[in-house]
Formats: C-alpha cells, sequence, structure tokens
C-alpha cells in the first residue's frame, strides 16, 4: 500500500486541458492495476491531487439535465463561457477564476474501497479547511458537497462530483474561493431549485489569498486520508 500524494499545481488552465492531465494520470494507475493482476505482481501505485484553477465554463455531469443550463449558446458566446459535458457524477456546475478545483488522482486500494466514505471524507476535508475561517461548514441530507447554513438558509459553498474505475479516482471537488457568484445565475447548480451558492470571501467579507487555502485543504487532506506528502 502507498499513501503518498503528489501534489500538482496547474494555475489557471481550461477545463479540458487539465481533463487531458488527469486523464493521463488516471490510465497509468489502471494500467498498472491490471498489469499486476495479468503478471501477479504488486507494483505499487500512485496517488497525486491536482489543483487548478478554471478558465470560464459550465460542466454537466453524465447524471445531469441540459435544462439546468439557463442561458442560450449565443449568450454563452457573448460571454465568452465554454459548455462541456463530462463523465464525472453530478449535474451542472460552474468553474472560473477564483475557485479552487481539486482533482484528487487516488487508487482507493491504498486507501479504503468505499465510495461514500470517499465522498463523505472530501467533504470532511473541506469542512475542516473551513474551520480556519471561521466558517461553519455542513453536509446537506441527501445532497452531496459542502454546504453553509445562514438563517435557515442553506448556501453551498463547495461542489462534488466524481468518476471511479477499478477504485481509481479521477475528478473531485470546486471550492468557491474568491468566484464571481453571478455566473451561478446562469444555472440551476447542481441540479438543486431554491438554494444559494456562497464563497469564502463572500462568507469573510474580504478576498482570500488562494495558495492560503490550497496549503490548508493539502494539510486537512492529509490528516482526513492518513497520507504523506512527497515530492
Amino acid at each position: 500500500m502507498n499513501k503518498n500524494i503528489q501534489i500538482h499545481d496547474l494555475g489557471l488552465l481550461g477545463y479540458n486541458e487539465a481533463y487531458k492531465y488527469q486523464l493521463n494520470l488516471f490510465n497509468k494507475i489502471i494500467d498498472i492495476k491490471i498489469s499486476n493482476r495479468k503478471n501477479k505482481v504488486k507494483k505499487l501505485t500512485s496517488n497525486h491531487l491536482i489543483f487548478v484553477e478554471h478558465l470560464k465554463v459550465y460542466t454537466l455531469g453524465k447524471s445531469g439535465k441540459h435544462s439546468n443550463l439557463l442561458i442560450s449558446k449565443d449568450e454563452l458566446k457573448n460571454k465568452k463561457i465554454q459548455f462541456i459535458k463530462t463523465n464525472r457524477g453530478g449535474d451542472i456546475t460552474f468553474h472560473g477564476p477564483g475557485q479552487i478545483v481539486c482533482y484528487p488522482i487516488l487508487d482507493l486500494d491504498n486507501f479504503f474501497t468505499d465510495l461514500n466514505k470517499y465522498l463523505r471524507s472530501l467533504e470532511e476535508v473541506i469542512i475542516q479547511t473551513l474551520k480556519s475561517y471561521k466558517i461553519d461548514g455542513e453536509r446537506s441530507k441527501n445532497e452531496t458537497g459542502v454546504w453553509i447554513k445562514s438563517k435557515k438558509i442553506e448556501k453551498k459553498i463547495c461542489a462534488l462530483g466524481v468518476k471511479a474505475s477499478r477504485w481509481v479516482t479521477m475528478h473531485g471537488l470546486a471550492l468557491n474561493v474568491n468566484t464571481d457568484l453571478s455566473f451561478f445565475e446562469n444555472i440551476i447548480p447542481c441540479g438543486i431549485k431554491n438554494k444559494s451558492i456562497t464563497s469564502i470571501s463572500n462568507e469573510c467579507g474580504k478576498k482570500i489569498k488562494l495558495d492560503d487555502v490550497k496549503g490548508k485543504i493539502i494539510e486537512n487532506f492529509l490528516d482526513v486520508f492518513s497520507a504523506n506528502l512527497v515530492d
């Protein structure tokens, strides 16, 4: 079992370019696992944590409804926002500057083979991260992600959507830090009506340094997954 995790920070990058990057790592791990089984060997598989800030894009998960996009192709073009169908779980969401997207490419055989536990663990990483900003993040019954309760109104601050094959994961979470929340007005986020979206900066009333948040995510990820950091 290998619980070492390598960090990749891609900076500001288009969705498709980042997808190719994570898919390459994902496929390499899959290939090792197939080879191990075929040749009856135990070559260690690697684990990766990718950080990226996407250019403006709406992504629709494999279980999502196109009707949850509320603007036309022409409006997307005028606003210079991409629309991409992807193979993660979940419905529609927005990615853009000021948002931290984190893609864990993990072999869960190195940790635990339980997808529900994996999702809850990702949520826990963000809940612990938010505590550093005196924000009480919570889970919402029957919904994935991390939420903030304000005057009995639930506001989503972090969206989750993953894919797994042979216990290898890709895709992940999107945490609103300094995100322009007006872009969520053009969709029904995650296909959930009558719930709001928020960000760390919105809750704190000031702009937040992304690198500081990334550092806290890494620290909490290593703690929750009992993992180690490697170069």
